[in-house]
């Protein structure tokens, strides 16, 4: 059995590697592009999802994972470029990310309404 051997990349190297392809307009804010082609491939992900849904009985295939795949990698990309944009670490992003969610976790507040709870 012949297993491909992905070489895994952490949130730092993403970031430093993928600005090397950020090439978009500038125009006003430089965070503004990004967040549009976030929204934008975010929509082209729901659109993939709803037709697995309607056409297939909910029921993910090889093909449909592999191109959700492709769909997701440019939600992350977007993601990095606008994180970048605005002097974050994509890591530092995921590390607060999880300290807030553990905090929702311990307090029983994991589910419910508005960004302080």
């Amino acid at each position: 059995m012949n297993k491909k051997v992905v070489k895994r990349i952490t949130f730092d190297e993403y970031q430093k590697r993928s600005r090397k392809t950020a090439r978009y307009p500038t125009i006003g804010k430089k965070f503004i592009y990004p967040t549009i082609g976030l929204a934008g491939e975010s929509g082209e992900v729901l659109e993939k999802i709803k037709k697995i849904f309607r056409d297939k009985n909910a029921r993910v295939t090889k093909t449909a994972r592999e191109e959700l795949a492709k769909e997701i990698g440019d939600v992350l990309w977007y993601l990095t470029q606008l994180s970048t944009d605005l002097g974050l670490s994509l890591s530092e992003v995921a590390e607060k990310n999880l300290e807030k969610l553990n905090s929702r976790l311990k307090r029983g507040k994991i589910k419910g309404n508005g960004d302080n709870r």
